[in-house]
């Protein structure tokens, strides 16, 4: 079990405690290393049932405002199995969000062929054997998860972002969208909470003069938002997303993905995405859009 401690700045979300857990190779270290940075008491390697241990000596020596996070997963062996129960139970006495790291079997298997080091479930057998059963004992946890953060296109510096952007706010009590456009053709996000597909809109690659523009240039934004259709859909779709918020905020889940697929996430996916997160916004959803596969062909 590794400690790793830093003086805790203010802009950190103060006396929540941060379960971070996943898939091996798709990054708890690095998202470790980042809470850290952000003023986390960190822990590694924690067996579940000394969370509530963690967070009682954290409050005797710092104080309750003192953020903690710690890194719990498969590596436990047989005392993983009590992280659900522990969760549950509200044993932390704090305000807790698990935080899950997922990445695709290829990503995950060359990640840990270059480190050269065994999967901790492979048992004598191929890698791919324990990435397998290491995804059915994380299942229930990933559904669970307040966060899930795919890292499978993510370099490390990304990667560090996107916890910097979650964890690295006094905002803790606002539920955070992220709107994602991408395209069908590449893939649907699998951290998505939300899917909406706008091939059912013209699409702008048969007109020649907005083939090489994207959704982000006002002609193509003009002419995909500018058809009925799309506006009796951002009439309909954005209410829903509100009242969805709402209920994740009152489930104790602050964290929502909305996903936003074209065919190839250039011009339909981008302009609608755009249009939804700033009329989440205007309703005072904090929200950002992300455009995943723009420039990708």
């Amino acid at each position: 079990m590794e400690i790793q401690d830093l003086a805790a700045p203010e802009a950190v979300h103060r006396g929540e405690v941060v379960v971070v857990t996943g898939m091996t190779g798709a990054g708890r270290s690095t998202a470790a290393k980042e809470l850290e940075d952000l003023g986390f008491f960190v822990v590694d390697n924690l067996p579940p049932q000394l969370v509530a241990d963690v967070v009682r000596l954290v409050d005797e020596n710092r104080g309750p405002l003192q953020p903690i996070a710690v890194v719990v997963d498969v590596r436990s062996g047989s005392f993983f199995a009590g992280l659900q129960e522990v969760l549950a139970q509200g044993s932390t006495g704090r305000r807790t969000t698990l935080l899950f790291l997922e990445a695709g079997d290829e990503v995950l298997v060359r990640r840990q062929e270059a480190a050269r080091r065994p999967h901790p479930l492979q048992e004598g057998g191929r890698l791919l054997d324990g990435l397998r059963r290491e995804r059915l004992v994380l299942g229930d946890l990933r559904a669970d998860a307040d966060l899930v953060i795919d890292t499978s296109a993510l370099n490390v510096h990304q990667l560090t972002d996107k916890v910097a952007e979650a964890f690295g706010t006094t905002q803790t009590t606002s539920l955070k969208a992220t709107v994602v456009s991408f395209g069908f053709k590449y893939g649907i996000p699998v951290d998505a909470d939300l899917v909406a597909d706008m091939r059912f809109l013209p699409n702008p690659h048969w007109v020649p003069a907005l083939r090489p523009l994207s959704g982000r240039d006002p002609e193509v934004a003009g002419y995909v938002k500018g058809r009925p259709e799309a506006q009796t859909f951002l009439e309909q779709y954005v209410p829903l997303l509100q009242t969805v918020s709402a209920g994740y905020l009152r489930e104790g889940k602050r964290f929502m993905t909305v996903a936003v697929g074209c065919t190839g996430g250039k011009h339909r996916s981008v302009a609608m995405t755009e249009e939804i997160a700033a009329r989440l916004i205007a309703r005072g959803i904090d929200a950002r859009p992300v455009h995943r596969d723009l420039g990708r062909e």
